[in-house]
C-alpha cells in the first residue's frame, strides 16, 4: 500500500497495533514491512487459515478502528496478490 508522504511510520504503527488478536482470529503470519526504495510504501504479508477467517477478521472492532484511522493517510493505491501456501518455514 502507498501512504501519503510523511505518514508511512504512523500507518505502520497502526497496522502493528492491530496485530493483537489476529492469531485467535485465524492468522498464522502477519508481517508489516517498509520498502527500502521509497518512503511511502508498506508491504503487509498475511497467512490465514482460510479466506473466511480473513474476511471475518475485517469485521472485528479493532480492525475496523485501525482501518478507519489509517485510511486518511493512504493514497488508495494497493497491490494485492493471493496465493495458496504450499509450505515453508514458520507455518
Amino acid at each position: 500500500m502507498k501512504t501519503r508522504p510523511g505518514f508511512r511510520e504512523e500507518v505502520a504503527s497502526i497496522l502493528l497495533s492491530a496485530a493483537e488478536g489476529l492469531r485467535e482470529a485465524g492468522c498464522d503470519i502477519y508481517v508489516v514491512g517498509l520498502a527500502d526504495e521509497d518512503d511511502t510504501t508498506i508491504w503487509v504479508t498475511e497467512v490465514w487459515k482460510t479466506k473466511e477467517h480473513h474476511d471475518a477478521s475485517l469485521e472485528l472492532p479493532g480492525a475496523k478502528e485501525a482501518i478507519g484511522r489509517a485510511m486518511p493517510m493512504l493514497t488508495g493505491e494497493f497491490t494485492k496478490q493471493e496465493l495458496s501456501v504450499a509450505g515453508g518455514l514458520g507455518l
